[in-house]
């Protein structure tokens, strides 16, 4: 619902109002990862964090009810990974195929169904912290929001907006759209190559250690095992981590570091 958006937001063609500065410390307060910004990006994440919220629709479910405190928080952790995409509202075109973001206390549990290669029908449940469909709704786990861990590397919101960028294309292959030169790369092919290619060898590192942790007693893996499930779910909890707690993120990932910083960071 927006109705309470109208007490931060005016009637339309006035200019937005500035979020207020208790709202916005209390939302900093619950990402201490953002202290890492600059004075500069804060500002401009407080801008972009604005127009979000003035564009998409917040929905409570199972009698949930949405703060603006929980919105801002959301907006936030939203806007981040696009903070350096562009001027103004331009951002915010990659999250233009959606408008509703709906909030569950805790987890959901999802009924899925996949057929194998026999042709047989499996059936089962998965319980998600968070969903992001192509063209569809961001769905958000709050209790997940709130454990977000400098320590592990974990932040469902940036994991779900991540594969919002990787579907921007239809695809979910852990490959978003990447921009023209792109480290350097003579064409979109060339450096979708150059992305596959560094991705799924740190892929496939990683789900090497997540087996040898599961099936022979080694080390765990810093980052959620889950990320070794597909490439495109490598993606997206890789660049938790990246955000939350990027030394060691670059330690870990050390391939990875310079292909995300030109995706994310670009011009830096």
């Amino acid at each position: 619902m927006r109705a309470w958006l109208a007490r931060l937001w005016p009637v339309q063609g006035q200019p937005h109002r500035v979020i207020p500065d208790p709202l916005w410390q209390q939302a900093l307060a619950h990402c201490p990862f953002l202290e890492l910004l600059t004075p500069a990006e804060l500002t401009r994440l407080r801008e972009l964090s604005t127009l979000f919220l003035a564009d998409k629709e917040f929905h409570g479910a199972q009698g949930l009810v949405i703060t603006d405190a929980m919105a801002l928080t959301i907006a936030a952790q939203a806007c981040l990974p696009v903070l350096h995409f562009g001027p103004d509202a331009e951002p915010l075109r990659w999250y233009d195929d959606f408008i509703g973001i709906v909030v569950h206390p805790d987890e959901v549990v999802a009924q899925r169904e996949v057929v194998d290669e026999h042709g047989v029908v499996h059936r089962y449940e998965e319980a998600l912290a968070g969903e992001a469909m192509h063209e569809g709704p961001v769905m958000l786990s709050w209790r997940d929001v709130t454990a977000t861990s400098v320590e592990t590397g974990y932040n469902v919101v940036i994991h779900e907006f991540v594969h919002k960028l990787d579907l921007r294309d239809g695809v979910p292959d852990g490959c978003p759209p990447l921009p023209p030169g792109f480290m350097g790369q003579p064409g979109a092919r060339a450096a979708r190559a150059l992305w596959l290619a560094t991705l799924q060898a740190a892929y496939d590192a990683f789900h090497e250690a997540v087996i040898k942790a599961d099936r022979f007693g080694a080390d765990p893996t810093w980052l959620d095992p889950y990320g070794a499930e597909a490439i495109d779910e490598f993606f997206a909890v890789t660049s938790e981590a990246y955000f939350v707690n990027r030394d060691r993120f670059g330690r870990e990932f050390e391939t990875l570091l310079p292909l995300f910083d030109a995706y994310f960071r670009p011009g830096r």
